[in-house]
């Protein structure tokens, strides 16, 4: 677990002349929230439309956004990519990957077929639709930039800064998750909310559990591929 409580931005261990603490952690704070949040509208300002070409470009972004994230990491903070929870994969990586994968994939089964119908809540089936009638290698990039990207900015990043930043692990759990959850909200709307809630409180548990991004993109890119690719 990481045992300091903020980190400094640029990898200076000092406040700099004439800034105190409290505006070190202000910084932090809004370095954080930018980085975790502002990267999706972003995405879809620099890529607008609808048309495959435009999602194309909107991949590439999220791509771009990864490696300024990384670059971030090692550059500005000078500290190692091990410090979000990316390391060298193991045969355990391996293994509870696929066991969050079919938690994931038996929970969402549990509730599209039951809680759903229960609540009255429609699936959003034109959204699926639409997803569904890419071109099969544009959903397979899809579902590896989502594994990558999500966990990288949602689950490592967000989760290990904000920890640092609060003291408080279970508080960067909870931000991240809702930070992830809504940022399905725009294009899956309220009902799916439910779904993006349960996939994002599965993932962070599991990275809490492992500190493993590895693990968490196999279980993401796995379920993803079962919904996009095979369902």
């Amino acid at each position: 677990m990481v045992s300091e409580q903020t980190i400094t931005l640029a990898g200076s261990e000092g406040t700099g002349k004439g800034q105190g603490p409290h505006g070190s952690r202000l910084r932090q704070a809004v370095t954080i929230l930018v980085l975790i949040i502002f990267q999706l509208p972003l995405a879809g300002y620099l890529a607008p439309g609808e048309g495959l070409s435009a999602k194309v470009r909107r991949e590439g972004v999220f791509w771009a956004l990864t490696f300024f994230l990384l670059a971030y990491v090692r550059v500005a903070e000078r500290r190692p990519l091990s410090s979000i929870g990316l390391k060298q994969p193991t045969s355990r990586s391996v293994g509870f990957g696929l066991a969050g994968a079919l938690v994931l994939v038996m929970g969402f089964a549990f509730i599209y077929m039951i809680i759903f119908p229960a609540l009255g809540l429609p699936v959003n089936e034109s959204q699926m639709g639409a997803v569904k009638s890419m071109p099969l290698w544009f959903r397979f990039l899809l579902v590896v930039r989502a594994a990558v990207f999500e966990e990288i900015y949602y689950r490592g990043f967000a989760i290990e800064r904000l920890t640092e930043l609060t003291g408080m692990r279970w508080l960067a759990s909870l931000i991240s998750l809702a930070a992830f959850t809504f940022a399905h909200l725009a294009y899956w709307g309220w009902a799916h909310l439910i779904v993006a809630a349960f996939g994002g409180a599965v993932l962070t548990v599991l990275y809490l559990f492992r500190r493993d991004l590895a693990c968490n993109m196999l279980a993401h890119l796995i379920t993803d591929g079962v919904g996009f690719l095979l369902g």
